[in-house]
Formats: C-alpha cells, structure tokens, sequence
C-alpha cells in the first residue's frame, strides 16, 4: 500500500487538479505533448531531470511508465495511463472536499494577514463559475469566499441551520418540469424570509465521449441503447433535475443502466466518461470541454445565490453583490462554455423566479 502526503503552498491552483504531485505532472505532459523534450520544456525542466525521474519512478514502482518505439511519439504505457486517470479521478471526486480544505485554509491567512478583510460562508451546489469567483473576489474586492460544495438540498438546509451566510442551488427553467423540483424546495424557502440573488444561467446535459459515438440525444436514447450512464449523488441539484427528465420522458430508475453509479461532481462525472467507465452522464457543458468530451445540450437552468432577508445587507453580502454586476465579472463568466451572466447581483422575487411556487404540492409523486 502506498503512502500519500498532503502538503499545501502558497500561489495559484496547480493544473488538472488542487493538489500537485510531481510524477502526475510528469505523465500527463509526457502524454500532452508526445515525447520526454518537449515535456521537459513544458515543465520548465531538463531532460535529463525528466528522464531520470522518469527512471527513477519506474524503479520504485516496478512498472514501466513510458513506452517509446523508434520514430514515434512516447506514449505512456498501460500502467502509467492507469496511474494517471486514477489520480484525476480521485481529485475529481474529492473536489468538494479539496476545495473546502482550500477555503479553510484561504480564510485562515486572509484573518491573519489582512484584517479587514471580508468572508463570506458559502455552502452551494457544485458549480466551475463559483470556483472561477472564488479567486475573482479575492482579486477585485479582499472577499474571501469560504464555498463549501455539497448538494443543493444540504446547502440551504445549512443556510436554514445557521451553518452558512448564502447558498447556492439551481433549478430548471421549465416550470413543467415541477413536480420533484417543488416536493423538494418548496419547504425549504419561504417568500419574504428567503432572498434570491441572480448569478448565472448554464447549460445542463449529457456529457459524451468525443464524437458522440452511440449518437445519444436525450435519457430515451440512453435508455434504449443500454448505454452505461453515471448519476449523480442523491441531494444534488442535478439529481433532482435527473429525476425530471426522467418523468418527463415516460422513464423510470430501472430504464437507466448505471443510475445507481454516481459521482460527487461534474468533473468526476466527465472524468468517468473520459476514462472509458461510462458512455455518459449528466452534467454542466464546461466539464465535459474541460476535458475534450462532447456534450449535447438537455436543457438551460438558472443557477442561484439566496440568503436570508436580514443578511441581505450585511457588508459581505452587498460587496459580492456589487462585484457580480461588474462588468469585468459577467466577462470573466461568459468564458465559461456554456455559462452566461444572468441578472447577477440582482435580488429577485421568490414566487416570480420558481414558478411552481404558488401550484399546490401534488399529493401523489412517482417515485425517484
């Protein structure tokens, strides 16, 4: 069994995940860019430092890691190829918590090093365009944004508790797609206790191999191709909105193989699709682009920010606020794929933006 130590430094988010490991760095460059140069040179490296790293780690693990045949580009061999997508795919699953880890210790220096700096505690559905706000704020306004990821459910749950200053959740635009979404956030918000705040509107659906080889369009595709999908965790937004699509097209769980197969993130989601352990799943477009995967759009939904009425003008609160209808923001959004700025910073009426709000709870529900 190998060890694994965690450390942590101070500067940016390294690439293709929140904690850098040297030998992961090594392979994936190799396998960016074909041969040991020039992914020395993308590392900033000597060759014969990447070589010998290379050799060394071949040594401690008993397994060849490149394989080079005379006149081709290197290629990772099966082992390393392995190594490299277990490693992905566990950062991916352990987003959330990565990510909150990171908060922590982000809020920790910031109280230290600036007291007069601004936090602000966020618990939200998992979302790349408040990962992409997160570094924004601390840039443009000293506001630290403590997220922590966790399904919609749970984050105003939080709220609710008093765990957490804002959440975020999101929701379909179609108000005939009601029925779970409203069993299930119906008795969580209430007109004129809870305030909406515009964010974003994002573009939600299948995330597909490149090419889309088994021509998936929509779940009935899914279904009748016996194609291996991957859900999301029970509680999250997209699980719910899973659901919806479900009863929208006549489906049940059992017409889906692989529904009970979930991951905690879109990026988990469209790493499994990448890694060849799924043909598709449900997710956000800019996870599926991230990592040169198709994606076909389902549907749009709006994606939003809500806190209680009398926090809404707390100093934190009205400093993300402001800082969202920037528009320096709203173009740092917009280049997301599939992403677009959407009445961001704006405080919204409750029963206007959730239209199945005032339709009364239907007595009898198909089950999930």
């Amino acid at each position: 069994m190998r060890k694994v130590e965690l450390s942590y430094s101070f500067g940016g988010r390294p690439p293709g995940g929140w904690i850098r490991n040297a030998l992961v760095d090594l392979l994936h460059a190799v396998r960016e860019e074909g041969s040991i140069s020039a992914a020395a040179k993308a590392l900033g490296l000597s060759y014969r430092h990447v070589w010998g790293e290379l050799k060394r780690w071949e040594a401690e693990l008993g397994q060849p890691l490149i394989q080079w045949e005379k006149g081709q580009r290197a290629r990772l061999s099966p082992f390393g190829e392995k190594l490299l997508w277990a490693e992905r795919q566990a950062q991916a699953r352990l987003a959330p918590q990565i990510e909150a880890l990171h908060a922590d210790l982000e809020r920790a220096f910031a109280v230290a090093f600036d007291q007069d700096a601004q936090v602000l505690t966020l618990f939200a559905s998992h979302d790349d365009g408040l990962s992409l706000l997160r570094g924004f704020a601390v840039e443009q306004e000293r506001l630290h944004l403590d997220v922590r990821f966790c399904g919609s459910v749970d984050a105003i749950s939080a709220l609710n508790e008093g765990r957490c200053t804002l959440a975020g959740f999101h929701s379909s635009l179609q108000p005939g797609l009601g029925s779970v979404t409203q069993r299930t956030y119906q008795p969580l918000l209430q007109p004129g206790h809870h305030k909406l705040i515009g964010f974003a509107q994002r573009s939600q659906g299948l995330i597909v191999a490149a090419g889309n080889p088994l021509r998936l369009s929509d779940l009935l595709d899914v279904s009748r191709r016996q194609a291996r999908f991957v859900n999301r965790s029970r509680g999250t937004g997209t699980r719910l909105l899973c659901d919806e699509l479900l009863a929208r097209d006549g489906l049940r769980p059992s017409d889906i193989s692989g529904y009970e197969h979930d991951e905690p993130s879109h990026a988990a989601v469209a790493l499994a699709v990448a890694a060849g352990s799924a043909d598709c799943g449900l997710g956000i477009e800019a996870a599926a682009r991230a990592r040169g995967l198709d994606f076909v759009p389902l549907l749009q939904e709006h994606y939003y920010l809500v806190c209680l009425k009398d926090a809404l003008d707390q100093p934190p609160i009205a400093s993300l606020r402001k800082l969202l209808q920037t528009p320096e923001w709203q173009a740092r959004l917009a280049g997301l794929p599939g992403y677009a700025p959407w009445r961001s910073g704006e405080v919204l009426s409750l029963k206007a933006q959730l239209p199945w709000w005032n339709l009364p709870p239907k007595k009898k529900l198909r089950a999930a």
